[in-house]
């Protein structure tokens, strides 16, 4: 089977962040395995804890979290994309002197190696966005 490292850059409003998660569904029902997911550009935005959905709508950051505790797979944030849309976890908003931990359980700040990392384990590299 296939080892696959992907990069989600559809925020919560696009329908490509849905589209990105059923790849990922898929992936894993047919028995590859995903090296790792990096969120990166708008796409750091589905590891916003805040977010309020309005009702009668789902909400694709609970969705993606569901899906990265399901399958054990920790999501990286890229942490330059996140701090610059005001996405911090609780180290970096004490760096900056605020208290606050606004990452979803699952998703964790990290930079572009990390990702590299996974693309080098991988045997395909996918980005979506």
């Amino acid at each position: 089977m296939a080892t696959f490292s992907l990069c989600i850059k559809a925020g919560p409003n696009s329908p490509g962040a849905q589209h990105d998660l059923h790849f990922c569904k898929a992936c894993i029902a047919q028995g590859h395995h995903i090296a790792g997911i990096f969120f990166y550009g708008d796409g750091v935005y589905l590891s916003l804890n805040t977010q309020v959905i309005p009702q009668g709508e789902n909400s694709l950051s609970s969705l993606w979290q569901e899906f990265l505790t399901d399958s054990g797979i920790e999501a990286e944030v890229c942490i330059a994309a996140a701090i610059r849309r005001g996405v911090l976890d609780e180290t970096e908003a004490s760096r900056l002197g605020m208290k606050v931990n606004l990452l979803r359980k699952g998703f964790v700040l990290s930079g572009l190696g990390q990702w590299i990392a996974a693309n080098n384990s991988a045997d395909n590299v996918v980005t979506f966005g």
